[in-house]
């Protein structure tokens, strides 16, 4: 039971993200709460098979330009998936780095898990000190 609460708190925490992306982001359409909710539910399927495809080194939850690239597909994509989202390329773009500036100062088990499995910068130096 205790599972099942962290995914959905995880995935309302995701789609306010992505809402205020969308308020924040040129090219990025505003999303309604369920548009955001169901398109943090479809960014973490795609960004799993990605991962399950291609190994964890090419998916959206990993460091580096790779990961980024991923990610800005990942958003393009989902518009085909998600009613009312529209995202233009440059507008998949500045939401990459937008997710990826709040991944990167807000920890996981904080803000939810963006893209579905992302971990915040203090979880990683948690993992290294250990």
């Amino acid at each position: 039971m205790a599972k099942v609460m962290g995914a959905i708190v995880r995935f309302i925490v995701s789609a306010i993200v992505l809402m205020v992306v969308g308020m924040l982001v040129p090219g990025f359409s505003r999303l309604s709460f369920t548009s955001a909710l169901i398109a943090a539910v479809i960014i973490a399927v795609m960004g799993w098979v990605i991962e399950l495809l291609f190994g964890k080194r090419v998916s959206p939850y990993s460091r580096g330009i790779i990961g980024f690239i991923s990610g800005v597909v990942v958003i393009y994509l989902a518009q085909l998936f998600v009613p009312g989202m529209r995202v233009t390329l440059f507008g998949a773009i500045l939401a990459s780095l937008v997710i990826g500036l709040i991944d990167l100062f807000v920890p996981g088990d904080v803000k939810g898990n963006v893209l579905g499995g992302r971990r915040g910068a203090s979880e990683r130096l948690r993992d290294r000190n250990d």
